[in-house]
């Protein structure tokens, strides 16, 4: 973490937003796309619903225009309905702070329940992405698939008050060196803590 705080002093969440709703609007947006299309699509979705109230009331077949591009929008648009319906009716207009209730929300899973925690919240995270699981594998932190069991094994080995900046530190480098298909280990500052290169990278994911 040291060596990855020199390297990405910014790391951070990369979709934008104001407040709680909208980071955990954009969190279920970017299910299976890239955090770039959400942020092209976010401005004119909160122009036109910019709280959970508004949202909870909004039609799902104009929903689903403006969230079109992000892929799955017919499952996505029932997801931000069903979410905002629930902190209406549920949680009083508040996003809540804690896992249990939040994974309790429509479309919300662990990973966004740690979004949600890590980023507006200032609690404990451990967000297991794409990034973080590929990575975390390659550097053998854990030797799960199941992304519930590598949150776990995360949890037991890195300290709770570093938690969330790991997760952002190690979503920045999958971004940037520790990549799916071919990865920068020539380039990779912490080459030598980890046992990939050694590998021939015959286990790439």
């Amino acid at each position: 973490m040291t060596i990855l705080q020199r390297e990405y002093p910014d790391a951070r969440v990369h979709l934008h937003f104001r407040n709680a709703f909208e980071l955990l609007a954009a969190t279920i947006l970017a299910a299976q796309c890239t955090d770039e299309r959400v942020n092209q699509v976010t401005p004119a979705l909160f122009a036109r619903y910019p709280d959970q109230a508004g949202l909870a009331a909004a039609e799902q077949g104009e929903l689903e225009a403006l969230i079109r591009s992000t892929g799955f929008y017919r499952n996505k648009a029932r997801s931000l309905l069903g979410m905002a319906r629930a902190l209406t009716e549920r949680f009083g207009g508040k996003v809540p702070e804690t896992i249990e209730e939040l994974v309790s929300i429509p479309g919300v899973g662990r990973k966004t329940a740690n979004v949600l925690i890590g980023a507006c919240f200032g609690g404990p995270a451990i967000v297991v992405d794409t990034h973080l699981k590929r990575v975390t594998a390659r550097m053998a932190l854990t030797a799960e698939s199941d992304p519930d069991r590598i949150e776990q094994d995360l949890r037991f080995i890195i300290p709770e008050k570093n938690q969330t900046r790991f997760s952002w530190l190690i979503g920045e480098h999958g971004r940037r060196i520790c990549v799916a298909r071919k990865p920068l280990c020539e380039r990779c500052p912490v080459r030598r803590l980890c046992p990939f290169p050694q590998q021939g990278h015959k286990k790439s994911n």
